[in-house]
């Protein structure tokens, strides 16, 4: 097939814009050639350094190798989530990203939980799951290749942490290495096709001209094209997700690192804790209406594990998505597209999932097709308001009122589609994943419970167990993956054995 597309240009690096150039030119790259615009005077935002399991299949895209992979970005590997008080002060939680318990037949393991929850016969549930208990033990592998296909340790789900930077880095030698063509430069103005208003070239601070038949805006919160040059309009999410600032800054690693990713609830916003082999990222998301940028920074640097590495540094940002994220002949990827707070780590993997949706509808003949724009549009808007009502339950579903912040943010209003989940799982905890959305079954029962929405009542289904069963169903479920469990190294022992990092240079 002829795209009719031969030149793509990438405009601005960090993960988004390597990301974009390395996967276009490792896919497209006997078709098209793929060049790349940024400028080293520019930073990258470099807070998205926690993922989800998606982007394993990201890098096999790529052909990446693991150990490589995370010995060149720092990395380490990442289990789940852990919430501290979120649902009330002093409560915990696990959103872990493994299965969890046995489902029996068509009926999901958390109804039987629940049954016997109500019952006095349960423990917390994150003792069901191999993925939660390995993380509080600090335990990591993978699924081992030769385990029954029941076995717990089969089902563990896990993702990664790194350096934002390093990743960037290594995916840039990767691009590079297969044909992206990298300029360095700022781009000075934006020219528009003077009669089908798509972008024809960006012209740079030297003057020279990159012309392009399709270009990926990964500009950052600006959209130098997507919204500077088209005006595609911004539709803002504040009012659902009232946090618009943070500070980031890295500090010194003082103990063996966590397999999992801490959010710990303030006053006014949520704390990350991120663990890398040589330091740990540390930043405060908050709302600047409840608290100020001086006691923000005082707060964040009085609850770090070690020494800060440098000053905090700030980021102003508004929550919502671009009205269109492709618009005429120009794709708007990370930033550029919109914003949602990094409680999830779900920034990387809508850059993933972005270029994947341009990859599926490609536009054949160099014509930039209605039907295709409008299909890609929709499925990121899908995407973007699923994963946006997942991030509002956190803040919603809480019992806490010790701070104007979470007094307003248990009071607010929120969209009838997270209302009508809350509704239906609250009365029997159901729950039904919504087409292709990013968070399955596991991931909203872990965070609805660990939130304290306990349902009042279960599936009857479950009532085919007799009840003198029941118990000994879930105390087995927990015995056997206590034993998994068990039977895992240390994550630093996975670690110093598979990927360790070169040290860093004090």
């Amino acid at each position: 097939m002829s795209y009719g597309i031969t030149h793509i240009v990438v405009v601005g690096g960090g993960t988004a814009g390597w990301m974009a150039a390395s996967a276009l030119a490792r896919v497209l790259g006997r078709q098209v050639t793929v060049r790349l615009v940024e400028s080293d005077e520019i930073g990258i935002v470099g807070v998205g350094e926690a993922t989800v399991p998606h982007i394993k299949l990201f890098n096999n895209l790529l052909g990446l190798n693991e150990a490589e992979f995370v010995a060149r970005t720092q990395g380490t590997f990442k289990l789940g989530i852990q919430f501290r008080d979120w649902g009330r002060l002093g409560s915990a939680y696990i959103h872990g990203f493994g299965v969890m318990g046995h489902d029996v037949g068509l009926t999901p393991f958390h109804q039987y939980w629940i049954k016997g929850r109500l019952a006095g016969h349960a423990a917390d549930l994150l003792d069901y799951s191999v993925n939660t208990v390995a993380a509080t033990r600090g335990k990591f592998m993978p699924a081992p290749t030769d385990v029954p296909t029941n076995s717990p340790l089969g089902g563990i789900g896990y993702a990664y942490h790194f350096d934002a930077a390093l990743y960037a880095r290594f995916l840039r030698a990767y691009g590079e290495a297969r044909g992206v063509h990298r300029t360095e430069g700022k781009v000075r103005h934006v020219e528009l096709h003077p009669e089908s208003g798509h972008v024809a070239a960006v012209v740079l601070a030297d003057g020279e001209r990159v012309e392009g038949d399709l270009f990926i805006d990964c500009t950052g919160f600006r959209g130098l094209l997507i919204e500077d040059a088209l005006k595609t309009g911004y539709e803002e999410w504040g009012h659902w997700l009232p946090c618009d600032r943070a500070l980031a800054v890295p500090c010194e690693r003082v103990d063996t690192p966590t397999p999992y990713t801490r959010s710990t609830a303030r006053e006014s916003g949520w704390q990350w804790r991120i663990p890398l082999q040589h330091r740990t990222g540390n930043g405060y998301v908050y709302s600047s209406s409840h608290i100020d940028d001086d006691e923000a920074t005082a707060k964040l640097l009085a609850n770090l594990d070690g020494r800060a590495l440098a000053d905090p540094r700030p980021l102003r940002f508004v929550t919502g998505i671009r009205k269109k994220a492709w618009n005429r002949n120009v794709v708007s990827l990370g930033l550029a597209s919109g914003f949602m707070e990094p409680l999830e780590s779900t920034s990387i993997h809508m850059i993933q999932m972005g270029i994947s949706r341009l990859l599926q509808l490609f536009p054949a003949n160099g014509q930039m097709d209605p039907v295709l724009v409008d299909r890609y549009n929709a499925q990121t808007r899908f995407e973007a308001e699923r994963i946006r009502d997942f991030l509002v339950l956190h803040y919603k579903a809480t019992a806490r009122d010790d701070s104007p912040f979470w007094n307003d943010c248990r009071t607010m209003s929120i969209p009838d589609s997270l209302q009508r989940y809350i509704d239906l799982f609250r009365h029997s905890g159901r729950f039904f994943r919504d087409a292709d959305e990013m968070f399955g079954v596991v991931s909203w029962v872990q965070v609805m419970i660990g939130q304290g929405i306990m349902p009042s009542g279960y599936d009857p289904l479950v009532d085919q167990m007799p009840e003198e069963d029941l118990p000994r169903f879930l105390a087995s479920v927990r015995d056997i993956v206590s034993k998994n469990v068990d039977l895992m190294p240390t994550h630093q022992q996975f670690i110093d054995r598979e990927c360790r990092a070169p040290a860093v240079a004090a």
